[in-house]
This record gives structure tokens, C-alpha cells and sequence, in this order.
């Protein structure tokens, strides 16, 4: 594969890059590449963990750069998951890698480290209290929203520390690319910042796009009359009802996905649409199809074939497209790409009992 072929890969990833040059040349150093994302382990996973993560790291690793996943249980723990009960947030963990088990993700090329295990070196910490004195606490504050978080002097002590951890995190794992969402931005720019000041190097951040929520219509005023507004927001553990989860029954996937936001012949700020570009197209060898068929009963016209997304988006905002037979062939097609998580949450002895805990645990913000 030559460097552009790889730059093209990553560049399906990244809805942002910072910066493209310095990915160029990080390519054509022949190095081995080692690329981080982390995860706070809470609640159970849903399909932008599950699907939409596999399928980029998928992509990074076909482009020749191998993985660093942190499970942030001590970020969790210091950012109050789980009630901030540290033995759950560890099961939550367990529970999250072993639905990347079933769910694609190539391996092979995937490290999982423990936060648990890295806090235990005194250099972490050194390395955390330098990037702590770098900067003042209205910096810190700043990067707020990688907890989910708004800016707020009312963030504990422990969640002011949470962002000098996550940019430690890099340097500690040797990665020279960072591979989060855009929610992350603000702490990876802070990796770049410090880095160079602490002999470092400058982090290549590369931030994937952020999957929104299915339930996106809400009624607010706007002077003296009701008007209704689109509000963008992700997916929210606390709210079932706005993402499909990795074990959801087939029952629970028609139901949500039939109550989804998608207004005929609206493009713009519609999950549906988003569902479709960034998991269904990007699954078809999975799902063993070369295009996707919209099922459609005779009576209005029989199946559509779509060979792209371009192509849905087309007639769809054509009103070529009803929402219902959209909706109806996304949920079939979405329960076929988890059921093997499901039969492998079945079937396993280890997988089995790990879902049952993390079904009985209460989310917490």
C-alpha cells in the first residue's frame, strides 16, 4: 500500500485532521506506528463504541498502525461512573472488551492496557503533575467536555487531574496519533501543546465523527411562539431510547429505530441518514451485500437498490424514499450486524455473567 493509499484511509476516519502534513511525514518515516483511544468503561455499549469504533480502527490498522486501547478505569473513577464504584466501572471494562470480541475489531492489532495498571508507575505521575504545572486551571477547566462535562468551576478536584491523565496517557503508550472523537478535540490539543514543552512530541490528532443520537426533535420557545428545532446531541447512555445498543433484541432495534427522528426528505441533522453512511455502507462486506436494498412492497413501487450513500441521500431529499421503508430496512440490517454479539453475550460462559452485572448497574452521569 503506498503512503497515499494509507493518508487516503485515515482520512476516512478523521473529520478532522491536525494536521495532514504531519501525518504525511509520520508515514513516509517507515516507523511503526502506534495510535491511542480510550474509553471510560459505563453502562452498557452502544453501536458508536461497538460498529462505528470497529470500523475505524479497522481502517487505522489497515493502514499499517497498530492500536493502544486504554480502559480508563481510573478516569471513570475520578470522573464519578458508576456511582464511582471502581469494581464496576472493572466489570463495565471486561464487559466492553468482550463485545469488541464479537463484533469484528481486528485483535491481532489491538493492545488493551488497564489504567489500573499504568497509575502504578511513579513516572505516570511525575508525568501528569508536569503537564498539570504547564498550564492554569482555567486551561484545564476548558477541556471539560471529554467528561461530558461543562465548564465549570464546580468540577470536582478529581475531574481537574482527569485531563492531565488522558494527555499523560499518550505520551506513556508511545502514541504518535490519537484516534478519538471530536468530543475529545480540546484534550488532544493540549497533548500537542505540551508535548514539545516537556520533550515530547506534537500528538497527530485524528478526530472521527461524532454518531448523534436518534431522538432529536424537541419543542422550543423562540419569543412568544412554539417552534420546532432540530437540537443535535449524542448518543446518551442515560437516555435508552437514543442509540441502538450492542445487545439490544431485534424487538428493542425496530422499536427505537421506528420512533428515530427522520423527517421526509430532510438531509441535514438526520440519524437515520447518519446511520446508514457511517455503519451500514461501511459494513457491506460484513453484512455480505454488495449494495443495500431498501425492502419497498410492490404497491409503492418494489425494492430499491442504492449502490451508494450519495445515492440514498440523493432520492431521499427527492422524497423518492419514505422514511418508513428507511427505517425498516436499517433495523434489519443493523440486527443482523449485532446478533453475534448477542449469541456471543449467549453462548459464552465468561461473556454471559459480565452482561448480566452490567444490566443491573445504574448509569450514572
Amino acid at each position: 500500500m503506498t503512503i497515499q493509499e494509507r493518508l487516503n484511509l485515515i482520512k476516512q476516519v478523521g473529520e478532522e485532521i491536525v494536521t495532514e502534513e504531519e501525518l504525511k511525514k509520520l508515514l513516509e518515516s517507515g516507523e511503526q506506528l502506534i495510535a491511542y483511544d480510550g474509553f471510560e468503561p459505563s453502562g452498557q455499549m452502544h453501536i458508536a463504541q461497538g460498529l462505528l469504533r470497529t470500523i475505524n480502527i479497522n481502517k487505522m490498522i489497515k493502514a499499517g498502525i497498530k492500536f493502544k486501547m486504554l480502559v480508563a478505569d481510573w478516569h471513570a473513577w475520578a470522573n464519578n461512573k458508576m456511582g464511582g464504584d471502581l469494581d464496576k466501572i472493572q466489570t463495565v471494562g471486561k464487559y466492553f472488551i468482550e463485545t469488541w470480541k464479537a463484533c469484528g475489531m481486528d485483535l491481532s492489532n489491538v493492545e488493551f492496557i488497564w489504567a489500573s495498571h499504568i497509575v502504578r508507575d511513579d513516572k505516570y505521575w511525575k508525568l501528569v503533575l508536569q503537564i498539570a504545572r504547564t498550564n492554569t486551571l482555567r486551561r484545564f477547566v476548558r477541556t471539560a467536555e471529554i467528561m461530558g462535562r461543562e465548564e465549570s468551576m464546580d468540577l470536582t478536584a478529581a475531574q481537574i487531574i482527569y485531563p492531565c491523565m488522558q494527555a499523560a496517557d499518550i505520551f506513556t503508550l508511545g502514541a504518535k496519533i490519537t484516534e478519538l472523537g471530536m468530543d475529545q478535540r480540546k484534550v488532544n490539543m493540549l497533548a500537542r501543546e505540551v508535548g514539545p514543552i516537556l520533550g515530547f512530541w506534537k500528538p497527530i490528532v485524528v478526530s472521527h465523527h461524532m454518531l448523534m443520537g436518534l431522538q432529536q426533535n424537541k419543542m422550543v420557545e423562540d419569543g412568544k411562539s412554539k417552534i420546532e428545532k432540530t437540537i443535535e446531541m449524542k448518543m446518551s447512555k442515560s437516555k435508552p431510547d437514543s442509540a441502538i445498543f450492542m445487545t439490544d433484541s431485534e424487538e428493542d432495534i425496530k422499536r427505537k429505530i421506528n420512533k428515530a427522528y427522520c423527517p421526509e426528505g430532510e438531509i441535514a441533522d438526520n440519524p437515520v441518514l447518519e446511520y446508514y453512511k457511517y455503519i451500514i455502507f461501511e459494513s457491506l462486506d460484513r453484512l455480505r451485500m454488495e449494495q443495500v436494498i431498501i425492502e419497498r412492497s410492490e404497491k409503492f413501487g418494489g425494492p430499491i437498490i442504492l449502490n451508494s450513500y450519495e445515492n440514498l441521500e440523493k432520492m431521499f431529499n427527492g422524497k423518492q424514499i419514505h422514511p418508513q421503508d428507511l427505517k425498516f430496512t436499517l433495523a434489519n440490517l443493523l440486527n443482523k450486524l449485532v446478533e453475534p454479539v448477542r449469541k456471543h453475550f449467549q453462548n459464552d460462559l465468561l461473556a454471559r455473567p459480565l452482561l448480566e452485572k452490567v444490566k443491573s448497574y445504574q448509569v450514572t452521569r
